[in-house]
């Protein structure tokens, strides 16, 4: 009998090619803002390791935007601040991670990128803000926060805010005082609060984005695993580098001094507002969302130290 032409495929080919078809349904594009942070690089890696294309718009083109290219994603350089620069950002995606960084001009990026995500149709954003974000906040940084939720709600975006304590990454920023044996801040010794790692927001933010549905609307809080005064925390942190770490409380412009940020006005007023805000135990807080989203436990202050004692040596 003469062949019909038709090819006949296996049940091992059927199976595989529908299971190429269903990688391909699944398989997004997000777009990660500040990409090159604490929290942008790390959702960028966990976007790409869940098989999504990702877009990193980033401030300048420098080794850290090339180590997201080695992820595989998009770099875009861009300026959060220019919707003429947004609008291609946002061309095309599924679902996007908003966040900018601690300076003037939140409100205004927030309103360019809403306008400029719903031109494009994205369909759902997880936004940063901050803990304690609300409409009497006392230092304007944080108030900006919670304006610029109030402008993602007006423009009719699925949403998800995630208002954060501090970061364990405070501790890097003060690494070079670490070394000296020092563990300053312009906080009282007794202010409580839970440091959570960025890699642990970052798990969160892409969770959320690869399952959006169950999380429309929400405003999570979210901390570390443990709750530490900065006494606490320093002594913590001596521990685990085996050696002795002092706890000094310095003046607020003393401490800017010591971050390389002397003069800076925004800082000083944020950062006299957040001192009360510690004194009133607004950072203070543990929850479940983190460990419920990402399905694994948060990274804990001795495993973030181990993980870049490097930078304490």
């Amino acid at each position: 009998m003469a062949g019909t032409g038709q090819q006949h495929r296996t049940p091992e080919a059927a199976r595989s090619g529908s299971t190429q078809l269903l990688e391909i349904i699944l398989k997004k594009t997000f777009l990660v803002t500040a990409a090159a942070g604490d929290t942008g690089s790390p959702t960028v890696r966990f976007l790409r390791e869940k098989g999504h294309e990702v877009r990193a718009l980033v401030r300048r083109d420098d080794e850290r935007a090339q180590k997201l290219r080695d992820l595989g994603a998009q770099v875009i350089v861009g300026d959060m601040l220019k919707l003429k620069e947004m609008r291609p950002a946002v061309d095309g995606v599924d679902g996007a991670y908003f966040c900018f960084a601690l300076a003037e001009g939140l409100v205004e990026a927030t309103a360019i990128f809403a306008q400029a995500a719903r031109e494009a149709n994205v369909q759902h954003v997880v936004n940063m803000s901050q803990k304690q974000a609300r409409p009497n906040a006392r230092s304007q940084q944080t108030l900006n926060h919670w304006m610029a939720e109030q402008v993602l709600a007006w423009s009719g975006l699925s949403v998800t805010h995630l208002r954060v304590t501090f970061f364990a990454e405070w501790l890097l920023y003060t690494s070079h005082l670490i070394r000296e044996g020092r563990y300053v801040t312009p906080f009282e010794a007794d202010s409580r609060f839970s440091p959570i790692a960025g890699i642990d927001i970052a798990g969160v933010a892409a969770g959320i984005l690869d399952n959006p549905k169950q999380h429309a609307g929400q405003t999570y809080q979210l901390h570390g695993p443990v709750e530490y005064s900065h006494y606490e925390l320093s002594q913590l942190v001596g521990k685990v580098l085996g050696r002795e770490i002092r706890f000094e409380q310095v003046a607020i412009d003393q401490f800017l001094k010591l971050l390389g940020a002397e003069g800076n006005p925004s800082l000083l007023s944020h950062f006299s507002s957040v001192r009360e805000d510690q004194r009133e135990g607004l950072l203070r807080g543990q929850d479940s969302y983190g460990i419920e989203i990402m399905g694994r436990p948060l990274t804990t202050v001795e495993q973030f130290v181990e993980m870049n004692r490097s930078r304490f040596a």
